[in-house]
């Protein structure tokens, strides 16, 4: 198989990001239900691996253009709805151990509310997150490093902010809320600064691959 050489070309890998990106964006919806202490800080378990998100849609920006990344934010919507429906119904059928029964529920079931944080927030953030990428590269091609910083900024800070503002706006106080989305948003930008030397070389790797006709659509 072609996927095996040593070097395949940047359009073999994209169905290959693809799914890594609906994977994690799968996983980090389901570890999201669980929050952890940080210092003095309550987050989302979902911070630990949600900024792959981001960090593989500025790859698939770089690489293949605009029109290819939305198109993998966009299945990726469509596969975390699929997975939403699929929990639905599980949770619908009768169990055979109600103990089993009630933990299953507890891990995946969702309120409404927040379902419809978490989807507007991820349409909104990652389609700004690669726009901004897209514009930046065009007026700043040399500096990949302040357009991966500054697509995130956006992306990320857009993506808390509606997502804890939609989520939990009424349940608990304003400062509450402000400090959860200033914290939710440093930790996911700092996340992608350390982890942006890693970034760097898997861009650089793919744009010395062999490309086709097909490899950037802007």
């Amino acid at each position: 198989m072609s996927l095996l050489k040593n070097r395949p070309s940047q359009m073999e890998l994209y169905p290959i990001i693809t799914g890594v990106f609906c994977g994690c964006l799968i996983i980090s919806n389901i570890l999201a239900s669980k929050t952890f202490s940080f210092y003095d800080f309550i987050l989302p378990c979902g911070v630990v691996i949600f900024p792959i998100v981001y960090i593989i849609g500025d790859v698939l920006t770089e690489i293949y253009g605009f029109r290819l990344a939305k198109r993998t934010i966009y299945l990726g919507f469509v596969m975390s709805l699929i997975a939403v429906v699929s929990y639905q119904i599980a949770m619908a059928l009768p169990g055979t151990d109600a103990a089993s029964a009630n933990a299953f529920n507890i891990i995946l079931g969702s309120t409404p509310r927040i379902l419809i944080a978490s989807f507007i927030s991820y349409l909104v953030g990652s389609y700004v997150n690669a726009y901004f990428m897209k514009i930046l590269k065009e007026r700043y091609t040399d500096y990949l490093f302040a357009r991966c910083s500054i697509s995130t900024l956006f992306g990320e800070g857009l993506d808390a902010i509606l997502f804890i503002t939609i989520a939990f706006a009424g349940t608990m106080p304003n400062e509450v809320l402000i400090t959860m989305i200033i914290c939710q948003g440093a930790f996911k930008v700092i996340y992608e600064i350390i982890v942006y030397p890693i970034t760097r070389t898997v861009i650089n790797w793919m744009k010395s691959l062999d490309d086709t006709p097909f490899g950037k659509i802007d």
